[in-house]
């Protein structure tokens, strides 16, 4: 499916509502938003090697909020389990 790629940030809302699941690997600020709109949104993350994330600057992790991953079958397969379960 082509994407507008001149649309900077904006796009991330589009990226994250044209997948069931997101996989959330390294990533930079975009990389964050992303994160945020799909877990605001109800839509399952998985992590790998990607933004730690903390409750009201706690330091504490949210629990539950992103699936982590060992690695790239790891995540794919993780996606894919949570996808199909949020559809159930």
């Amino acid at each position: 499916i082509p994407i507008v790629t001149t649309m900077g940030f904006s796009r991330n809302v589009i990226v994250v509502h044209t997948g069931e699941a997101v996989i959330a690997i390294g990533g930079a600020f975009g990389t964050l938003s992303e994160i945020g709109h799909a877990l605001g949104d109800g839509i399952p993350v998985v992590a790998l090697n990607t933004w730690p994330l903390s409750k009201n600057g706690d330091g504490q992790p949210v629990n539950g909020a992103m699936i982590q991953a060992t690695g790239a079958v790891d995540a794919v397969d993780k996606a894919i389990a949570a996808a199909e379960a949020r559809n159930s």
